[in-house]
């Protein structure tokens, strides 16, 4: 157990760092690497949960197909690569103070809601009742999700043919 936790920590601050830099570059290739950190990172949490089916799911369709189909998106539009002074809109300390907010209001909902109580996860599910929930229960949201993504790899060829 004690394994399991240096590893959640460990795999937590890789998490968070990768988030923060995510939000502050300004090279959006760097910006898509670090989303590819964020993702791969939580798939290695999806291991620890003993969830195998969801983790490689989470690396084939996230990591995989949208960094991939973003890094496309942004060589195919034509986007500058490098740093742009002209992003930054010099209100990071509005956004901090929002943030530390919205992260006081989730923890104070979450201790109301549960409290001392111990979360337990229930029992480890089957690959199959995993696959049979999200092809059966949630089809249409990752048929939406996939229609999405594909009016995205459409949205961005057309941009990049007018040129």
């Amino acid at each position: 157990m004690i394994a399991q936790n240096i590893a959640f920590y460990l795999l937590a601050a890789a998490i968070v760092g990768a988030a923060a830099r995510l939000v502050t570059t300004k090279n959006v290739v760097r910006a898509a690497l670090f989303l590819a950190i964020v993702l791969g990172g939580t798939a290695g949490i999806f291991i620890l949960l003993a969830a195998e089916f969801v983790a490689w799911v989470q690396v084939l369709v996230y990591v995989g197909a949208v960094v991939v189909l973003l890094l496309f998106g942004v060589m195919l539009t034509r986007a500058p690569i490098g740093r742009e002074s002209d992003l930054d809109n010099d209100k990071r300390w509005t956004a901090a103070l929002v943030s530390v907010f919205l992260l006081g209001a989730l923890v104070a909902m979450l201790s109301d809601a549960f409290g001392s109580q111990e979360i337990s996860f229930g029992r480890i599910q089957r690959t199959a009742e995993v696959a049979d929930s999200i092809f059966g229960v949630y089809v249409i949201p990752f048929e939406l999700a996939s229609i999405l993504l594909l009016a995205a790899l459409v949205g961005a060829v057309a941009l990049a043919r007018r040129d």
